[in-house]
């Protein structure tokens, strides 16, 4: 079981670093996914992501309930809607793809906003 956990994990991890370029794939929850599983398979494995430099900070905040910053949250938004408005104009001919993405994209942003909690930094902090 263990050697299934680390191979999904890794498969994550693949598939959560192409989300980084590719505009459709999503990022977060691969690397979610890969931290699970690797919590279940492999502690070193699982330490070496939540120490990765360029998404640990970020894992190891949501992992322990702190959420994603809110600069975070509208980039994200941002770049997310800005490459669906490109694949929404590339797809004008097929409106049933349009419908689909136009309703993953309102699924994301209803999560992103709802669901995932907004880290609060000590220079936003109301006095």
């Amino acid at each position: 079981m263990k050697i299934f956990l680390i191979l999904v994990g890794w498969l994550a991890v693949a598939l959560g670093v192409l989300g980084i370029f590719l505009p459709l794939l999503p990022t977060t929850p691969f690397l979610l996914l890969a931290s699970a599983c690797f919590a279940r398979g492999s502690a070193r494995m699982h330490h070496w992501l939540q120490t990765n430099r360029v998404f640990g900070s970020y894992l190891r905040d949501y992992e322990n309930g702190h959420g994603m910053p809110l600069r975070a949250k509208v980039w994200v938004l941002i770049f997310m809607w800005c490459s669906m408005g490109y694949s929404l104009w590339r797809l004008q001919h097929l409106p049933g793809l349009q419908l689909m993405l136009v309703m993953i994209g309102i699924c994301v942003t209803i999560y992103l906003a709802r669901c995932v909690p907004t880290m609060v930094i000590a220079a936003e902090k109301p006095d």
